[in-house]
């Protein structure tokens, strides 16, 4: 299964292909390809699909988001955690699974 965690856009390449975002403390690249139609700024909220931007969000349904996965990642241990964060990376559009 996979999660997109809400992620906050804190860098934005020049040509405007690239994003950083931070996932609650985990910082990535991210693909804004499939952003043509919508303009992605510093600031803004995102979830991802392994590696691309696939639409922006709310911020107060962000914020509600990652406390429902904070209140998770509690009880977890350290390793589990980030495995949990990066989980989304790896993920794989497997249809009926």
């Amino acid at each position: 299964m996979c999660l997109s965690i809400p992620s906050k856009v804190v860098d934005i390449s020049e040509d405007k292909t690239i994003c950083t975002v931070d996932t609650m403390g985990v910082k990535r690249d991210a693909s804004l390809l499939m952003m043509q139609d919508e303009e992605v700024a510093i600031g803004d909220f995102v979830l991802l699909h392994i590696g691309f931007v696939m639409n922006k969000i709310d911020e107060t349904y962000a914020k509600e988001s990652l406390e429902t996965y904070r209140e998770i990642l509690e009880k977890l241990d350290e390793e589990e955690r980030k495995e949990a964060i990066l989980a989304d990376d790896n993920c794989q559009n497997r249809g009926s699974q």
